[in-house]
């Protein structure tokens, strides 16, 4: 099966991402190198784009793809958590843009051997990384009914939460749960039938947050995107493309930590935290996709970009 992924906003990013043909730019959830393409053909030899990926087909996709560019292009497979490692691997210290599309590529989603899909009866896998050893399998007949019903709450948001992780546990004593549509027909039974007649697939949330928890994804956002702001030269850009409430507001939170960090009470007339701006945030709401792409790519409708631009010089001090 080829890799094929969709570049969600691609116009948007690209103008947002301000790309100087001489700057260095990093690229860490390469995918299918649909974004980076865009990014490459704008760099002259002088410039340079780094994409990261932990996927080894997104890696071998991307890298034909690429291929054209070869001069100004180095694929690292990581992932975008060791961006600070990577970058001092080639020593690099600044670079003047990073973007970050946190969606699940169509290949992976539809690719039914890789166990993401809830439409398709297959093993439970959902690595974004094969070489990592713990599966969705582990995770849906190992974790107790409290874990399981934290994650399915929290990282699905899900209103049925606890019976749906209920139901695995009770599931499971007759024997452990091996695929994706064994699970699909877990949760089904776990939602009320007048539910499951509106809205989206059944499974969706539950599949979401076991995807979230396998692969760490909100913990190495969080852990790391404000890392990624200090590794940007004045003026350089952070693009986020997000798509759930979870991420997005990680992403809009850290944003504006780093714009204005300040811990005085509002009543103090001059800052003596010392904590300094690291730039502004770019998109005071987010992007949205537009109406032609949502026509044209229904995976968009729930992506939101955010921008933030560091600020190196002219700081006040302030902090506020």
């Amino acid at each position: 099966m080829e890799f094929v992924h969709k570049s969600i906003m691609l116009g948007e990013t690209i103008e947002a991402l301000h790309i100087k043909p001489d700057g260095i730019y990093v690229d860490g959830t390469l995918g299918g190198g649909g974004h980076s393409l865009e990014i490459a053909r704008r760099l002259t030899e002088g410039g340079r784009l780094i994409g990261i990926d932990q996927d080894g087909d997104a890696i071998a996709a991307a890298g034909q793809r690429l291929a054209p560019y070869a001069d100004r292009v180095t694929i690292v497979r990581s992932n975008y958590a060791d961006m600070k490692q990577v970058l001092k691997d080639l020593s690099i210290d600044r670079v003047d843009g990073i973007l970050l599309d946190l969606g699940v590529s169509s290949y992976q989603l539809d690719n039914g051997e890789r166990g993401f899909t809830y439409r398709e009866d297959v093993p439970l896998d959902m690595r974004m990384d094969l070489r990592q050893e713990k599966t969705a399998r582990d995770i849906v007949n190992s974790y107790s009914e409290r874990e399981l019903y934290r994650i399915i709450r929290d990282y699905g948001e899900d209103k049925f939460a606890k019976n749906i992780a209920r139901h695995i546990v009770m599931a499971r004593e007759k024997g452990p749960v091996e695929t994706t549509g064994q699970l699909t027909e877990i949760i089904k039974a776990a939602i009320p039938k007048k539910v499951r007649a509106v809205g989206g697939h059944p499974a969706k949330k539950t599949f979401q947050a076991i995807r979230i928890e396998l692969n760490h994804e909100l913990d190495v956002l969080r852990g790391h995107l404000e890392e990624m702001v200090d590794l940007l030269g004045d003026g350089g850009r952070l693009c986020v493309i997000t798509f759930h409430s979870l991420e997005d507001r990680i992403v809009k939170n850290i944003f504006r930590t780093c714009a204005n960090p300040c811990i005085c009470p509002p009543d103090f007339p001059i800052c003596t935290c010392g904590r300094i701006s690291k730039g502004r945030v770019v998109t005071r709401k987010p992007i949205l996709p537009g109406e032609e792409e949502l026509a044209e790519n229904s995976r968009a409708k729930s992506a939101k970009l955010r921008v933030f631009e560091r600020v190196v010089s002219g700081e006040d001090g302030t902090g506020r």
